[in-house]
């Protein structure tokens, strides 16, 4: 685990604060008037998910959390859980919260292959890829003259996430989704 200062604490990063590990959800380094600079962070637990906010003075430091991944393939999720096991060992079931998982839980269907974050031999949450195809099952009708101005429409996805997209896209189409905005990015496949 490398030792960072406190300007090195940015966006992005995962340190260590009370043996728990905590992503960098914000940082901004700046100086009040004729006082020493400090770096206003806000920070999620990747463990409970609890949002905090900590200013780091310049004489401190943090320690960079050591964060392995390793390949998942997601199962179900059923009664507040979402059911994994280890690529390529069916046997190697485990489960993580849905609150671990977070909003990610909608993008996923059956067999889908994730990154699961590793600290200290403990699975602490999921990687989703940043973009995901998945098949629209529910969409209404394009209305005719309804095209002046970027017209759209709410469609429901295979998983039951559901999207704002253009009028042209019809119920079987395949659509490749951003998972970080929960924006429709492309459609990958035509029904019919």
């Amino acid at each position: 685990m490398a030792q960072l200062n406190y300007n090195e604490i940015l966006q992005g990063r995962v340190i260590v604060i009370d043996d728990e590990p905590y992503e960098v959800l914000d940082a901004h380094v700046f100086r009040k008037q004729q006082r020493k600079p400090v770096n206003a962070t806000k920070l999620r637990n990747l463990k409970s998910g609890r949002v905090i906010e900590r200013t780091f003075q310049a004489a401190d430091n943090a320690l960079e959390a050591d964060l392995s991944k390793k390949a998942v393939q997601f199962i179900y999720a059923q009664k507040g859980d979402a059911w994994f096991h280890n690529e390529g060992d069916p046997k190697s079931r485990f489960a993580l919260a849905e609150s671990v998982v977070g909003d990610g839980l909608k993008y996923l269907k059956g067999g889908t292959v994730v990154d699961a974050l590793v600290f200290e031999d403990e699975v602490i949450g999921i990687k989703l890829p940043i973009k995901v195809e998945l098949a629209v099952t529910e969409a209404a009708p394009a209305v005719r003259g309804n095209t002046a101005q970027n017209a759209t429409k709410v469609v429901t996805l295979e998983t039951g996430a559901t999207v704002t997209v253009p009028l042209f896209i019809n119920q079987g189409d395949v659509l490749r989704v951003n998972t970080e905005t929960g924006a429709y990015v492309e459609r990958v496949e035509k029904a019919g």
